[in-house]
């Protein structure tokens, strides 16, 4: 039997850590009152309302006693590449206000048209070229866009 290695890993990981990742959110299905399972096979969102550029990537560990929290696992900051990205992003007060956020997705590899401003990090859908390649994706309960707050979302992608 075939194993894929933690250096293999390790070298995806790398790879990926290498790219611009954005985040995309999205209305997703007004039905969806609960969060359905997300599909392995998906390779968009349903209903993207922006792109977010990652305000923090980066390599984690495992470790009961780390800084970063995700989901309910505790990681620690790692200077040396491992098979775990962690990535963090912050969408600023105005983005989407009053939209109901249902998924959202990491994408790499996403480019924009040619009348997106250099250093723009906050991208509509109709300003999105080619989404990329979509690596994670989250179907979550709905979030309603309130004036006053600034959503963050943070992500551990293990390899």
């Amino acid at each position: 039997m075939s194993i894929f290695t933690f250096n293999g890993r390790t070298l995806l990981a790398r790879s990926v850590a290498q790219t611009s990742l954005y985040l995309a959110w999205g209305r997703g299905d007004g039905n969806w009152q609960t969060p359905p399972s997300e599909p392995i096979s998906a390779t968009q969102l349903a209903d993207p309302l922006g792109y977010r550029k990652v305000k923090f990537q980066g390599f984690c560990e495992p470790d009961e006693q780390g800084d970063i929290d995700v989901q309910g696992a505790r990681y620690r900051y790692s200077a040396e590449p491992t098979r775990h990205v962690y990535c963090q992003f912050v969408f600023d007060f105005e983005d989407a206000q009053g939209e109901t956020i249902r998924e959202l997705g990491i994408f790499s590899g996403t480019t924009f048209t040619a009348d997106v401003a250099a250093g723009q990090v906050y991208v509509p859908p109709e300003q999105v070229a080619s989404t990329g390649t979509l690596l994670l994706l989250d179907h979550r309960a709905p979030l309603v866009r309130e004036p006053g707050v600034r959503e963050s979302f943070e992500f551990v992608m293990s390899f």
